[in-house]
């Protein structure tokens, strides 16, 4: 990871051993709004009008929270309306890099080499921990958000009237259940399985493993009983949980010790993947190439060797036995 105090970079920290073995995510940085009119959103400052070409979308393939926002870019039929520029996968002593790798790209709005220059770019005294996804401005050359939950919900309403694309994850009627879904499936899950590869003592690993799995077997029931998360329809709810899943068997079983149960092991949970995975345009946002090397090269303290595994083999195209409402 790569950390910013006042503009200065640090490398090869890990924010874990002054917390008590357990693993804690610092805040986001950037939290400017686009919206409809360039008004101010939830927090930040105005002057973020949506606009066609206007704004870039720094993103990893490897990365759950940037994979999150390639998945509304698709849903919301944003690809003509703003540009992506794709992260090598590899993580080393200066965070993220543009490298050479199938599916990578070369930073096409600076010519960065690494991404904490976007960073410094925007604010020369930043203080924090160079993430992906980040969205850019090209017009006033800034970087407008790098928390993939509320860029999420820019992409979800604030260029409607550009695309036409109607289709609500964020609907009032449900706002309320949607937080109170988010908010275990954040803590445990999303962040839940970092807690768990990521702690440095056996009290915390246990902890956030126990979490993990309590949560899991909860919302193994819940979807027993519904078609998604908040009922009926697919809300944001399910695509952020879509994207810790789908990589749940590839890296958290076995590289972040999560191991009590495979997905593949949760019937409805698997089934559930497997439809969201199916869901037009979905499906080409997923790189397990990418999740792959990022993590079982990058994270050197876990795994030394560097040996990325061939397996395990998963037809996420497999049928999925869940009536789909669209």
């Amino acid at each position: 990871m790569s950390l910013l105090i006042n503009g200065e970079l640090h490398t090869d920290w890990f924010e874990s051993e002054s917390e008590g073995g357990e693993f804690v995510r610092k805040d986001s940085m950037f939290r400017h709004w686009i919206t409809p009119d360039g008004s101010p959103g939830p927090s930040g400052e105005g002057g973020f009008p949506a606009e066609a070409g206007r704004y870039h979308l720094y993103v990893s393939h490897a990365c759950p929270w940037a994979h999150r926002t390639l998945i509304f870019r698709a849903l919301k039929g944003l690809e003509d309306l703003i540009t992506v520029d794709v992260v090598h996968p590899h993580m080393g002593a200066e965070g993220w890099h543009f490298g050479e790798f199938p599916g990578a790209t070369p930073d096409s709005q600076m010519g960065a080499h690494h991404l904490h220059q976007l960073y410094t770019r925007a604010d020369p005294r930043v203080s924090g921990i160079v993430t992906v996804p980040v969205l850019w401005d090209k017009q006033r050359q800034t970087i407008v958000n790098n928390e993939s939950s509320e860029i999420i919900r820019m992409f979800n309403s604030a260029f409607d009237g550009l695309t036409g694309n109607r289709d609500d994850y964020y609907p009032e009627s449900l706002r309320e259940e949607i937080e109170a879904i988010n908010a275990p499936i954040y803590e445990n899950v999303n962040n839940g399985v970092y807690r768990t590869g990521f702690a440095t003592t056996q009290d915390a690993y246990e902890t956030a493993f126990d979490r993990l799995f309590e949560t899991l077997d909860d919302l193994e029931a819940r979807l027993g009983r519904q078609r998604y998360l908040a009922g009926d329809r697919v809300t944001e709810a399910d695509w952020r949980l879509f994207t810790t899943l789908v990589r749940f068997d590839p890296v958290y079983h076995g590289h972040f010790k999560c191991n009590r149960n495979r997905l593949v092991d949760f019937p409805n949970l698997w089934a559930f993947t497997r439809e969201l995975y199916q869901w037009p345009g979905v499906a080409e946002t997923v790189r397990l190439d990418h999740i792959k090397h990022h993590y079982y090269v990058s994270h050197d303290w876990i795994n030394p060797t560097g040996i990325v595994p061939k397996g395990p083999e998963i037809d996420f195209q497999a049928p999925h036995g869940r009536e789909v409402s669209r």
